[in-house]
C-alpha cells in the first residue's frame, strides 16, 4: 500500500525583514513532510526586500516550496520583481499555473493561482455597470479559468490539489463580518472545483474565517495563520483513505 503523502501548508506568512526570525523557526520545525505549499501573502507590501528574505529562507529548505501571489504581494505592484526572486530559489511560483511531481511512485499535482474577488450567492458583483467593475468581475473569470485548465491538466494525478490565496465558500469565512464576504473570495472560484473534484483545496486571506469547510465532495481548509494558530498544518492525502486528513 503506498504511503500518505505529507503536505505542510500556510498561508498570509507576510514575510518581512522584520519577521524573518519567525519564519525561519517556523520552516525550520518543519519535518517529515513532501511538500511545503503556501497560500499568498507571502510578504508584508510586495516589496522585492520581502520577498528576498522568503528567498533566502526557501533557498534552503529541503522539500519543495510551491506557491501563489496573494493581495499584499500585490499591493507595491513589483510581482516582475518579486516572483523572480522567488522562482531564483527554487521557490514553484502559480501565476497562475500547475506542476506535478511524483513521491516513492505517486503523482502529486497541484493547480494554483490568487484568485479574486466577487462574493457569494445574495451579494455578488454583476458583470454589468461601470466599465472598472466589469473590468473586475473579468479579472475573477480569469481566475476561474486558470484553477479550470489546472485542474484539467493534472486530472490524471493520484493526488490533486487546489491552491488559493481568495476563498472559493463561505464555509471557510464564517467569523468575518458578513458585510467583507465580498472581498474575501467569491463563488465563481467554486465550480471548477465543483467539477472536477480535487482531493484538497487551500486557501488564506480570511484572517478571522474557519479552518474547515468544503465544496461539493471536496474538503477546503483556510490556512491562514491567524486561523490557523500555528505557523503550518500538516496534511496527509491517501489513495486507500478518504478524505484528506489534517493531522496537526
Amino acid at each position: 500500500m503506498a504511503r500518505p503523502i505529507r503536505i505542510a501548508a500556510a498561508g498570509d506568512i507576510h514575510c518581512s525583514p522584520e519577521s524573518r526570525e519567525r519564519v525561519e523557526e517556523a520552516f525550520a520545525r518543519i519535518a517529515g513532510v513532501d511538500l511545503i505549499l503556501l497560500a499568498g501573502d507571502l510578504t508584508t507590501h510586495g516589496e522585492p526586500d520581502q520577498a528576498a528574505v522568503l528567498a533566502d529562507i526557501c533557498r534552503s529548505a529541503k522539500p519543495r516550496v510551491v506557491a501563489v501571489l496573494g493581495n499584499h504581494d500585490w499591493h507595491a505592484n513589483r510581482i516582475d520583481e518579486l516572483v523572480p526572486l522567488l522562482e531564483d530559489a527554487g521557490v514553484t511560483m502559480l501565476d497562475p499555473g500547475w506542476m506535478t511531481c511524483e513521491v516513492d511512485g505517486a503523482s502529486v499535482g497541484v493547480a494554483g493561482t490568487k484568485g479574486f474577488v466577487g462574493g457569494f450567492p445574495d451579494s455578488q458583483l454583476p458583470d454589468f455597470g461601470e466599465p472598472i467593475l466589469r473590468q473586475v468581475y473579468r479579472d475573477t473569470t480569469a481566475e476561474v479559468e486558470a484553477i479550470a485548465n489546472g485542474l484539467q491538466a493534472i486530472e490524471g494525478c493520484d493526488h490533486r490539489v487546489v491552491l488559493l490565496h481568495y476563498a472559493p465558500t463561505t464555509t471557510t469565512l464564517e467569523g468575518e463580518p458578513r458585510v467583507i464576504w465580498a472581498f474575501l473570495g467569491s463563488s465563481r472560484l467554486s465550480a471548477p472545483i465543483a467539477r472536477h473534484r480535487p482531493d484538497l483545496v487551500l486557501h488564506g486571506h480570511a484572517h478571522a474565517g474557519t479552518f474547515e469547510g468544503r465544496v461539493g465532495e471536496s474538503a477546503v481548509y483556510n490556512v491562514s495563520v491567524p486561523v490557523m494558530g500555528k505557523d503550518f498544518w500538516v496534511f496527509e492525502m491517501s489513495t486507500e483513505r478518504r478524505p484528506t486528513t489534517p493531522i496537526h
